[in-house]
């Protein structure tokens, strides 16, 4: 997966987000910094994060920064093979899962913005290695070191207060996995709850499944396009202006059929919000 290399305010790191007009060979890996002064962490950038929407991946290593840690983005990191997983590729799921394993070995923590890959991580590769014991341990070790970033910053770095503002109100949908597999929940409310001008409304079913589901949506587009449809209707229900959750997938298919129905609503990954990141436009925004 090609690779480019950011420079901005907090630091050079490589994002998963090709351009076009650069070649392989024009994009260096940036230096590392700091690692022996604070907790080292890797970031899993994600697929949809590189290909969609790369901020996501700023605001989690401006909020793992600002919390005390150095982050790093491996070069040689891949899909988490949840696509596979799911669909019973299992062989796929494997090689992809040797190939994260082999990249986040040297990290003190592993940390995604996302749910849906962390739960992958975190409880399907112990699965995947069930038969081959060298390997099990080496994904037990990195599912005990790895986390969602939301709740990396909660419960693993303590924080509970952030000095950022966003001017709205806005609703929060959880993602499946995230909930389900990881537990997420009080975690984002709670920093959220610290963002000054921030009013949070409460989303009815906001456990309910939004329709993505990964390759769900395209083996089922009709249940798929009812769920979604059902969610919007809950989020307009809450006249909120913004709506927020941790995984991107969600997010895309939400934002996907808000702008469809002329909806205003504006679309982010609760990591923007809380890394102060929301002068851009939204998920489903045209660039201005």
């Amino acid at each position: 997966m090609p690779l480019r290399c950011h420079q901005d305010g907090f630091g050079e790191y490589l994002i998963l987000a090709p351009r076009r007009g650069r070649t392989p060979a024009e994009r260096t890996e940036a230096p590392l910094t700091n690692r022996h002064s604070a907790p080292r962490v890797g970031l899993f950038v994600t697929c949809l994060a590189d290909l969609y929407r790369p901020s996501v991946a700023f605001a989690a290593v401006k909020l793992l920064e600002a919390a005390g840690t150095t982050v790093e983005v491996p070069r040689a990191q891949t899909c988490c093979g949840q696509p596979a997983f799911n669909n019973g590729a299992l062989g796929h799921a494997r090689t992809l899962a040797r190939q994260v394993i082999e990249a986040f070995t040297d990290f003190d923590y592993v940390v995604a913005p996302s749910g849906s890959c962390m739960g992958t991580i975190k409880t399907h590769y112990v699965e995947l290695f069930a038969d081959h014991p060298e390997e099990l341990r080496q994904a037990r070790d990195l599912a005990a070191r790895s986390y969602e970033l939301v709740t990396f910053l909660t419960d693993v770095m303590g924080v509970s207060d952030l000095d950022v503002g966003y001017d709205g109100t806005v609703t929060y949908h959880d993602s499946c996995s995230g909930l389900r597999e990881l537990g997420i929940h009080e975690q984002p409310r709670r920093l959220l709850g610290s963002v000054r001008g921030l009013t949070l409304e409460e989303l009815e079913d906001s456990d309910v499944c939004c329709g993505f589901g990964g390759t769900f949506c395209i083996k089922y587009p009709e249940i798929s396009g009812r769920m979604v449809d059902n969610k919007c209707s809950r989020i307009k229900d809450t006249d909120a202006d913004t709506v927020l959750a941790g995984d991107l997938g969600c997010l895309l298919n939400i934002a996907g059929r808000l702008r469809r129905e002329g909806q205003t609503t504006r679309v982010f990954h609760v990591a923007e919000v809380l890394a102060g990141m929301t002068d851009g436009p939204g998920i489903g925004e045209a660039e201005s």
